[in-house]
């Protein structure tokens, strides 16, 4: 395997070491300090992935990202953006004023299936489901039902 060096600076240096042995990290940081620190040792990549159970990409990768953006951006993964908001803040906002209204004649409270279909008739939660719902109430502190 090819070895391209990597030479940490003297801060760089002294910042891996009390990232390693202080705190507690996910295990995917702390490996990728291990890495880092084995790279400026000079040791081979091929026992820096033996030794850390790690992948040649993962090597590389982090070998990469030191170069390319320092020892912050090879330590710790960017941000996601995740999934967009399928519902904003005014239809959450219904179906917790539904879940604060009376609940239907016959019934003593609403259930989570009860405020599901009620929503479900208005205008924007048409597609809503019950887990949704659930997560929208969970968000406050309303309870379905209680007086």
């Amino acid at each position: 395997m090819k070895q391209t060096e990597l030479h940490l600076s003297e801060s760089d240096r002294l910042a891996l070491n009390a990232f390693r042995s202080k705190g507690v990290h996910p295990a995917r940081e702390v490996n990728r300090a291990h890495m880092l620190m084995a790279l400026d040792s000079g040791v081979g990549d091929a026992t820096i992935c033996q030794v850390l159970g790690l992948g040649r990409t993962a090597l590389w990768r982090t070998r990469a990202a030191y170069r390319q953006g320092g020892l912050e951006y090879a330590l710790h993964d960017e941000a996601r953006s995740g999934q967009p908001r399928k519902y904003q803040t005014e239809q959450e906002a219904e179906v917790v004023a539904l879940a604060c209204s009376a609940p239907p004649s016959g019934r003593k409270r609403w259930t989570i299936r009860l405020l599901t279909g009620a929503a479900r008739e208005r205008p924007g939660l048409a597609q809503v489901n019950r887990e949704t719902v659930r997560q929208m109430l969970k968000k406050t502190t309303a309870s379905p039902g209680a007086s």
